[in-house]
């Protein structure tokens, strides 16, 4: 099956970038059973004899090595930024003292005991309309990563027959990253104006020097995607699922960059759990699945769960592109 996005247009109020949505605003996946193209599609279903695989940490698949290295070259660029949560700080104590139902990376007989200071949660996931190789996108998604959010995407890529043209109807223009917020009714375009209001309204009200350096923040937004050459800016056919797939992943990890680029293009909404070091996130996986590991992936359409980036971007090609 595919689905349809309904959305009720916000009201656009000029001059200022921020707008109140009405509230009666109405959001919902409609299931279908033709494409965008009037293709009729099947019921979505995991491919064939599919089977989640073990997961296998600090391990990169063979043929996805130069992929992996090429996401990497963001962190010579960013720094630790979106690698840690606001507030973060670390100890290292005596491997006995943390028990072992509690998340905490261990070695030579000690663990890291980590916290973090987040500010007011949101009820709602915040929605976000966007796309991957963007260094506007990427600024907001490195804040989403330092205030520990979680933020439903609304895939953008070029040539993206659904989500793009919704931008234009509830904002205006078509213009990337456009946020909105369902637990206060605000949408805004704009990186800053957003990154600003984030920190604003779920943080401690500063921003991150990294992500306050104007050009030169944006200039190394760009250069840290340049090993990737524009993976997730353009539409792959894909089935619209009827409801947004989850992940477990945060900005830093070129791990989940590489998933996330195949979500983008193939242009399915998800619900991203931001689990960076220092996140509560990463004691909830593990209580779940007994152990932690991201990327990590929930498909409410198929019922899989699985680790492993990798075979992640397999799974979703076979079972949505068209």
């Amino acid at each position: 099956m595919a689905g349809m996005l309904n959305l009720t247009p916000t009201p656009i109020f000029r001059p200022v970038s921020t707008r109140r949505a009405t509230s009666d605003r109405v959001f919902m996946v409609k299931s279908s059973s033709v494409n965008t193209s009037g293709t009729p599609l099947s019921s979505i279903s995991p491919p064939p004899n599919f089977k989640a695989p073990q997961p296998k940490p600090f391990s990169v698949r063979p043929d996805r090595v130069l992929d992996i290295l090429g996401a990497s070259l963001a962190l010579l660029f960013r720094l630790t930024t979106s690698v840690l949560v606001s507030g973060y700080s670390v100890t290292v104590v005596p491997a006995k003292e943390i028990p072992a139902d509690q998340y905490a990376l261990g070695f030579a007989g000690f663990k890291l005991k980590e916290s973090s200071k987040l500010g007011p949660r949101p009820e709602k996931p915040i929605e976000i309309y966007e796309f991957e190789s963007c260094p506007f996108c990427r600024k907001v998604r490195e804040i989403v990563s330092v205030l520990d959010l979680d933020v439903l995407y609304y895939p953008c890529p070029r040539n993206g027959p659904n989500f793009r043209p919704k931008v234009s109807q509830m904002g205006g223009k078509q213009q990337f990253p456009y946020m909105v917020d369902p637990n206060t009714g605000v949408s805004m375009y704009e990186s800053d104006d957003i990154i600003k209001y984030l920190v604003g309204k779920y943080g401690d009200g500063n921003v991150p020097l990294l992500l306050s350096l104007g050009l030169l923040t944006t200039l190394t937004e760009g250069f840290a995607m340049i090993g990737r050459l524009g993976k997730g800016s353009s539409y792959t056919p894909s089935k619209l699922p009827p409801k947004p797939l989850e992940i477990w992943a945060y900005e830093a990890s070129p791990f989940c960059k590489v998933v996330r680029e195949v979500l983008v293009e193939l242009e399915l909404p998800h619900i991203l759990h931001s689990c960076a070091r220092g996140s509560p996130k990463r004691q909830m996986i593990y209580e779940r699945v007994g152990h932690f590991q991201v990327p990590y992936l929930e498909d409410p359409n198929t019922g899989v769960e699985m680790f492993e980036s990798a075979d992640i971007v397999d799974y979703l090609k076979a079972t949505y592109a068209l």
